[in-house]
Order: C-alpha cells, then sequence, then structure tokens
C-alpha cells in the first residue's frame, strides 16, 4: 500500500503555516502548491493532486486576500467529506481576525462539520494528529 499522501490547500500570501507549523511535523508526503511563478502546468498539477491526494487540507489565516480556498473546501466537504480536513489559525504574522469575522468562520465551520468534514479552530496540533494516525 503507498503512503499516505495530503494536500495542502488554503492561505498563501506569504503565509509560512505550511513551512512552519505544518511540513516539519508531518509523517506523511504531502504536496505544497505554493510555487512562484503560477503557469497552467501548476495549475492542473494542483487539480491532480487535490483529486488524488488522500487528505486536502484547508488551513485559513488572516492573511488570505483571496476567497477561492473557502470555496473548495466546501466543495471537498461535499464530494469527499472523510477526507477534507479544515483548520482555522486566529493568527498569522501579527495579524487576526476581528471578532465578527470569526462569528461568520464559526458558521462556516460548523457547515463544514455537518458536511463531514474534519473541522480545528486555532488546533494545528489536533490536525496534526489525525493526519498522521489515520491509516
Amino acid at each position: 500500500m503507498p503512503d499516505k499522501r495530503v494536500f495542502l490547500g488554503g492561505t498563501c500570501n506569504d503565509s509560512k503555516w505550511r513551512e512552519d507549523l505544518v511540513e516539519p511535523y508531518l509523517s506523511i508526503d504531502y504536496f505544497n502548491p505554493v510555487v512562484e511563478d503560477w503557469t497552467p502546468e501548476c495549475m492542473a498539477h494542483e487539480i491532480y493532486e487535490r483529486e488524488n491526494c488522500d487528505w486536502v487540507v484547508y488551513m485559513l489565516t488572516p492573511l488570505m486576500v483571496g476567497f477561492y480556498s473557502i470555496a473548495e473546501v466546501v466543495d471537498d466537504s461535499n464530494k469527499r467529506p472523510g477526507k477534507t480536513v479544515f483548520c482555522l489559525l486566529h493568527e498569522d504574522q501579527h495579524c487576526s481576525w476581528t471578532p465578527k469575522q470569526l462569528k461568520s468562520w464559526k458558521a462556516v465551520m460548523d457547515l463544514l462539520s455537518k458536511n463531514g468534514a474534519w473541522v480545528f479552530d486555532n488546533d494545528v496540533d489536533g490536525m496534526l494528529n489525525v493526519l498522521n494516525n489515520q491509516e
């Protein structure tokens, strides 16, 4: 049986959550879609990995500027709920969500959870525990 692999989607915009909080602590293989030069080939490779990895993770942080990752995680929570993992990080490089944003995120997390996704509210360790210990 091949090793498990996880797709690391979510906030880009110079956020270092992948490099600092997740990649060093994963005991499974991963795909980091962030590249310096986004090309059509990169987009095709990302789509392939998102569809074929054992897990799809979406870590969203206050550094996010686009909204497509929200659409992706909702889509994945419907299409492949058991392998969809969402983690909301409350702070990133001294930026934080406002109380109103956190209230809205709570509603999104409730929706994802009802769809069957794994949801972690500011709990990177809990998320890593699930990813590293699932067979």
